[in-house]
């Protein structure tokens, strides 16, 4: 019996040949990554251009300093005149890391277009601090904002290895070396379900710092109130979850500063106040 029914020979159908104005069409790629740019702000009065090219190259020679391992350094933003000021904040401008702290103040803390040079602000704070990352973005990174139940957590239906990765990463957090390499648990090479997301999170509760990274997409890093365990989370530049992970770590590199990074950002400011000049 012949089939009513005859598929069309390969090739052939929608798509399958060119437009009417024979211009072939792609599908739109990923963009929108972050490039630095240098920016050379102008102010009108010369007193101000002066105060705030020295506000610079005193965070310069800072950067310099703790590039080669001396502690952090903090500037207060407060005396600079208010012209001044926004030279300041034009020249450094926004780079790829921001933070939120919860806490007494509150603090929102964005990193300048110079890796390592951080703004601070909140009800008590408005400075720059130059450091791999700022000093309360650690202190206050496991302060319990929802506090963590660990193996007290109720058990539900459909865990699978939850219990068991909660059993590894209360180890390491307990174990973790100082200044040791971090411990990856990666969720997207594991069996897991749901439910063990979900357990996962209530076990381990929720810190006081989360931190997004911007740059080919975008990297959402959680602090849990478990010491030394953030929860890690890249996304494509069309927001699909490429990489689920928990770190046990003082603070996941992707947010910090390396020391390359601040030489680097000492020299680009040096090359922005000559520029300005």
């Amino acid at each position: 019996m012949v089939s009513p029914f005859t598929l069309p020979p390969m090739g052939f159908g929608p798509g399958s040949q060119p437009l009417p104005d024979d211009r072939l069409q792609y599908i739109a790629l990923p963009s929108g990554m972050r490039t630095y740019e240098p920016r050379l702000p102008r102010a009108e009065d010369p007193a101000a251009l002066a105060e705030a090219l020295a506000f610079l190259a005193a965070l310069a020679a800072a950067a310099d300093r703790v590039a080669t391992g001396a502690a952090a350094e903090e500037f207060d933003l407060a005396p600079l005149s208010p012209e001044a000021r926004i030279v300041v904040a034009d020249a450094l401008g926004q780079g790829e890391v921001s933070m939120k702290l919860r806490g007494k103040p509150a603090i929102l803390v964005q990193e300048s277009v110079f890796a390592g040079v951080w703004l601070l602000a909140g009800a008590t704070i408005d400075r720059v601090e130059i450091a791999p990352a700022p000093a309360l973005a650690l202190s206050r990174a496991h302060v319990p904002h929802r506090p963590a139940l660990g193996p007290r957590t109720a058990r539900v239906p459909g865990l699978a290895n939850a219990p068991a990765l909660l059993a590894e990463l209360t180890d390491r957090s307990a174990t973790h070396p100082a200044g040791g390499p971090p411990h990856v648990i990666n969720l997207s090479l594991l069996p897991h379900t749901p439910e063990d997301l979900a357990w996962l999170d209530t076990a381990l509760g929720e810190g006081a710092v989360s931190i997004l990274s911007r740059g080919y997409g975008n990297c959402r890093i959680t602090a849990t109130a478990l010491p030394r365990v953030w929860k890690v989370q890249f996304f494509n530049s069309m927001d699909t979850l490429i990489l689920d992970t928990y770190e046990v770590t003082a603070l996941p590199e992707v947010a910090l500063a390396a020391d390359v990074d601040l030489a680097d950002s000492a020299q680009r400011l040096r090359a922005v106040i000559e520029a300005i000049r």
